[in-house]
């Protein structure tokens, strides 16, 4: 068996390495179901006030919840997170939402006040 230090040296990446195709399609690949209207609120019970976005009816799979989540957080520029199967963003972000989502293939709703 060889040291380690010669093992790190044989380190390296390639990219003309192409990736198995055997193994599960990554996340990037999968593809969420858009045919169901993917409604958007804002909040504020129960959060003193606070006014926060939910987004409801998005694909139950947690990767791409929570891949959702982070360029919608990154797009706003605000804070959030995947509670309960929805994305919860700070602030009235409504209409940055819809955008973003009607991109993605989506058909949206804004609900709610």
């Amino acid at each position: 068996m060889s040291s380690l230090s010669e093992q790190l040296k044989n380190l390296g990446f390639s990219s003309s390495h192409e990736p198995d195709t055997d193994q599960n399609q990554p996340a990037h690949e999968i593809r969420p179901d858009t045919s169901l209207p993917v409604r958007i609120q804002r909040q504020t019970k129960g959060r003193k006030g606070k006014g926060v976005t939910v987004i409801f009816d998005l694909p139950a799979q947690e990767e791409l919840l929570q891949r959702y989540a982070k360029a919608l957080r990154k797009q706003c520029g605000v804070g959030g997170s995947v509670k309960n199967g929805t994305i919860e963003l700070q602030g009235d972000q409504r209409e940055a939402s819809k955008v973003y989502l009607e991109q993605q293939g989506f058909t949206v709703k804004l609900a709610g006040g």
